[in-house]
């Protein structure tokens, strides 16, 4: 992968150390209710151009919003190109944890040249939405999350942050952020050297680093993305589920479900869904009152209808266990009705699918074990895809912490 360093634009006005109030999540992971509270934040928050309100005009009104910010000095390129450190301080249970990565620009290519690896399928729709977005704004303000293998830990060591953080910020879960800058020539070359071999994986931001291969071929001026690189065998690189949540199935009865599924599953009732211990092989399915835990009996793996050419490793997932031998075959939930969202809704957060389904906002939750790292690897470093949704990396990246105007080139 080959990396610039970027002439970074950053907030300028009076809190200049902590931005809280002008940083946002991802565009996709911005609610209504959420994007109401960053709007009353600050009247300088990044989601103003990142997700603007409904407008006539949306994509022309986030150009305008940005031009009056840069020329009143609100955002302000910084004097020399750098690369800059980054890391997130967040909690795993009641475990303080720090994920430590570095933003950089990263030459974009296309999935056949084999140094960027995608683990997802993107769907047209929000490639168009970020496609008109980058054409009125011409900003490159989204963070791609990307992985890098560095199991010798040299990159890591080569952007240890230094000194006191030139921005940090907390975002809406109270997850903390903070950023370094690293602008020594020699420093950045030995970064430059160590990524120009390595491939690395999308870990989320697919839509966003399409459209980045698509804008570079209408302005082949513009042929690196923002970028924010993590090592996969780092402290920090935290995984969750997105659990399952069903609606909508005609005629769909708990009882039912698990006779049929009891061909392939032993089930058991299960008294406390919040405390299951669940494996790749293990699903736990909530249905108003009901709870029961289904482990995959030995023998029943190899008898399920696995699509065609996939691998050991991709059968071997959780969620695959669940499409192909529960959702699909059992309640018919093909990958079309998948594509258009028409049955199922995703959360990363246990608690919240267990009382979704409590509440009967959906007709059954399936709780699910996490994606592993090691399993991300072993499918995608094959050439395969993982099924949708399959990976919820925790904590999002900031959107506002720095960014970059597409065309301005740091230095190469």
């Amino acid at each position: 992968m080959e990396i610039r360093p970027l002439l970074g634009y950053r907030y300028a006005g009076e809190s200049r150390r902590d931005i809280s109030p002008v940083v946002a999540p991802p565009y996709d992971q911005i609610s209504p209710e959420s994007q109401d509270r960053l709007y009353a934040m600050s009247p300088h928050n990044i989601v103003r151009v990142t997700y603007p309100r409904d407008a006539a005009d949306r994509y022309g009104a986030a150009r305008q919003v940005l031009d009056r910010w840069l020329a009143e000095g609100v955002w302000r390129a910084d004097a020399e190109p750098a690369i800059y450190p980054y890391d997130q301080t967040y909690a795993v249970g009641e475990r303080p944890v720090t994920r430590t990565g570095f933003i950089a620009l990263g030459q974009v290519s296309d999935y056949a040249r084999g140094v960027v690896l995608p683990h997802e399928r993107t769907h047209a729709g929000p490639k168009r939405d970020r496609m008109d977005l980058l054409e009125a704004t011409a900003a490159d303000i989204g963070l791609l999350f990307m992985l890098t293998s560095d199991p010798a830990g040299a990159l890591r060591n080569a952007t240890v942050p230094v000194g006191e953080p030139i921005a940090e910020a907390h975002d809406l879960r109270g997850e903390r952020h903070r950023l370094w800058r690293i602008t020594d020539p020699a420093a950045i070359g030995r970064v430059q050297s160590l990524m120009a071999d390595r491939r690395v994986i999308i870990a989320d931001g697919h839509h966003r680093y399409e459209t980045a291969v698509a804008y570079a071929e209408r302005h082949p001026g513009a042929g690196y993305k923002l970028m924010a690189f993590f090592a996969l065998e780092a402290p920090g690189l935290t995984i969750l589920p997105n659990h399952r949540l069903v609606h909508g199935v005609p005629g769909f009865d708990f009882d039912d479900l698990m006779q049929t599924a009891a061909r392939w599953f032993e089930v058991a009732a299960l008294a406390d869904p919040l405390a299951a211990c669940l494996d790749n092989r293990t699903i736990a399915v909530l249905s108003g009152p009901d709870a029961a835990l289904l482990r995959l009996k030995p023998g029943e793996f190899d008898h399920i209808a696995w699509p065609r050419g996939t691998s050991a490793a991709w059968r071997g997932l959780a969620v695959s266990i669940l499409h192909e031998a529960l959702l699909r075959p059992l309640l018919g939930i093909t990958d079309a009705k998948l594509d258009a969202r028409t049955h199922v809704d995703y959360t990363a957060d246990r608690a919240d699918a267990i009382q979704r389904a409590r509440d009967g906002a959906c007709q059954a939750a399936f709780l699910i074990a996490p994606t592993t790292a090691e399993e991300l690897q072993a499918v995608v470093r094959g050439g395969e895809l993982l099924p949708q949704k399959s990976t919820h990396f925790y904590p999002k990246l900031l959107d506002g912490l720095v960014f970059h105007r597409l065309g301005e080139r740091g230095a190469a």
